[in-house]
């Protein structure tokens, strides 16, 4: 049993989260186990990610593939999914690909063909989410919003990714108000896929919202929320540190 000093702190507020999650599931009147908990675990210790495992947390996001490398000792003898979802360029494709089952951050057709190379190379398949940019902001990677309905087209063309819907990350403010356009913007553009065929309801998961706005993004249709601070605490930099990669496209 783990008795290290942060396991008490780690499953309470994994029960405040699980909390937020239904109350604001109740709110948007959709079934709390409409929504999925990912922990986004950048920076965070395996055996503190262990701690969630074992309180039943089946799905954690990495940003980093050296993360998933040094982690994997312990969280690959666990049951546990695990998605990357950072930006990806493609001379990390192999080394991801040893560790999820999940690519969130699919935003262009070139890391697309090269992820297909790879798999048919290794003869096997994988779920992807496309990745859209719905704040509008040079420093994000994904998708625009107006290329979305053709990037969704064009991936979908590849046996090997199997799409099952969207991610953004969404503007990174206080006030989740101000973020409620970007998870409105990207249901928006998951229903025209749906409706023009692109996507089918089995392909239309949502993955956005963190920690500081998860009520906004259900609100907005979110499946899935990634948390972090509010789990396992503040770290060191603010999300935008970790999720602005200087725009280096490889």
């Amino acid at each position: 049993m783990n008795t290290e000093p942060y396991v008490q702190d780690i499953l309470a507020n994994l029960s405040i989260i699980r909390h937020r999650i239904q109350v604001a599931s109740a709110k948007a009147g959709r079934p709390a186990n409409d929504v999925d908990l990912l922990l986004a675990t950048k920076t965070v210790p395996a055996e503190k990610i262990q701690v969630t495992i074992d309180a039943g947390v089946h799905l954690i996001g990495e940003n980093k593939v050296q993360e998933l490398k040094e982690k994997d000792y312990l969280l690959g003898t666990l049951p546990v999914e695990r998605h990357f979802i950072g930006h990806l360029q493609t001379n990390k494709i192999k080394d991801v690909l040893k560790y999820v089952s999940c690519i969130q951050s699919v935003d262009r057709i070139e890391l697309a063909e090269k992820l297909d190379s790879r798999l048919r190379f290794e003869g096997r398949t994988i779920d992807v989410l496309v990745q859209v940019n719905t704040s509008f902001e040079e420093s994000k990677f994904g998708a625009h919003p107006n290329e979305a309905i053709a990037l969704i087209e064009k991936v979908k063309r590849f046996d090997t990714l199997r799409v099952k819907g969207l991610m953004t990350i969404g503007l990174f403010d206080a006030d989740p108000e101000k973020v409620r356009p970007s998870f409105r913007l990207l249901r928006q553009i998951r229903d025209e896929a749906l409706e023009k065929g692109w996507l089918t309801p089995g392909q239309a998961a949502l993955s956005m919202g963190m920690s500081g706005d998860l009520e906004t993004a259900i609100e907005e249709g979110a499946t899935m929320v990634r948390v972090g601070t509010a789990l396992f605490g503040k770290r060191q930099y603010p999300d935008s540190y970790y999720w602005n990669e200087n725009k280096q496209v490889t």
